[in-house]
């Protein structure tokens, strides 16, 4: 059985697409901080470009918008590190208090409702520091023990450190001679509609990395300001640190909603922190939903909600972390694929009979 041109071009895409999965899936440990730095200079080549038409040298202008990112993320850390160095130990120390405090609460309430209750809070109290004792000890013994043999993880984690800003400085550079060298790769028959199907992926992808961004900064934004009028010391770094967590879907702002509930339970200890922090990330998930991330990112590129969380999911099943950072733009190439294809239908002969 012979094939015909267009099948045998459909199997020869199957098979590459076919070998790039199971050579990402065999050397995705290697390719994370390649993938993070192609993430990474995707997002920053706006503004390098933009630099190169206002007249400044390619170099330069890589090393400024690279310096200006590595000083945000650094930033970010320093609001980060104070947080967890402040709320473990204080989180420790309270939570036997914490633990009285809520028996002291919780059974005169059951009680008006004629629920007996009688915690041994004492047991209680004891199990809490025990395990967190015991599981303090084996983090410590298991990071001590890792730098011991070998170092592995401290050399991983210093050689990402130090590649991640190599790779991206030379993908700012050589960004244009890449995507000439690729195009250059596909027949000349196929490069106008590949062009155009590139074209069409970059920007679905650049609308949801700037409607996401901007999402993220309004709500760091938001979360800051609403902590700070309840009187939270914590309010810039816990509301920065949500505002962010937001673009892992879900996940993100159940993160950031239990470390403003450790805040509040240790600086208030009562109803007034935890109805504070009720009605600020209450108010946070009615506006990120309902407006600010159908208006600044779904609109844009028809990606639901429930499709980001799925392809998060599936990919990071498949390709481990690897997964999760190429699953939003391999989401996006697949949509206008689908989109595409779908167009190819509805104006074939099978569609209109």
């Amino acid at each position: 059985m012979s094939l015909t041109a267009t099948q045998r071009q459909t199997l020869s895409w199957a098979a590459i697409g076919l070998v790039a999965c199971l050579l990402l899936w065999r050397l995705a440990p290697v390719l994370t901080p390649f993938i993070v730095g192609a993430g990474l200079a995707y997002a920053l080549l706006p503004a390098v470009e933009r630099l190169v038409r206002r007249g400044w040298r390619r170099p330069l202008a890589v090393l400024l918008v690279e310096t200006a990112a590595i000083t945000v993320v650094l930033a970010l850390l320093l609001l980060i590190v104070p947080v967890l160095t402040r709320e473990l130990p204080l989180l420790k120390e309270q939570l036997p208090l914490l633990v009285d405090r809520l028996d002291a609460t919780l059974t005169p309430w059951l009680a008006q409702y004629g629920v007996q209750v009688s915690f041994d809070m004492n047991s209680v109290r004891d199990f809490i520091v025990k395990h967190w004792d015991a599981n303090s000890d084996d983090w410590l013994s298991r990071a001590f023990a890792s730098a011991r043999i070998g170092g592995s993880y401290v050399l991983a984690i210093v050689g990402n450190a130090v590649l991640v800003p190599l790779v991206l400085f030379y993908l700012l550079m050589d960004w244009p001679r890449i995507a000439v060298q690729l195009q250059m790769l596909v027949p000349p028959r196929q490069r106008e509609r590949f062009a155009s199907f590139m074209g069409e992926c970059d920007q679905v992808l650049g609308q949801y990395l700037r409607g996401q961004l901007l999402v993220m900064l309004l709500l760091a934004l938001y979360y800051a300001v609403g902590l700070a009028l309840f009187g939270f010391h914590l309010a810039l770094p816990v509301g920065v640190i949500t505002g962010l967590l937001v673009f892992i879907p879900y996940l993100g702002f159940g993160l950031g909603l239990a470390l403003a509930l450790v805040a509040a339970l240790l600086q208030f200890g009562g109803w007034y922190g935890l109805g504070s922090v009720a009605v600020v990330y209450g108010f946070g998930q009615l506006l990120e939903s309902f407006y600010l991330t159908p208006r600044l990112v779904g609109e844009r590129i028809g990606l639901s909600p429930l499709a980001v969380v799925f392809a998060l999911l599936a990919f990071g099943e498949l390709f481990g972390f690897v997964g999760v950072l190429i699953a939003l733009p391999v989401s996006a190439v697949m949509l206008v694929a689908v989109r595409r294809v779908q167009g190819l239908y509805l104006g074939s002969r099978l569609y209109l009979g």
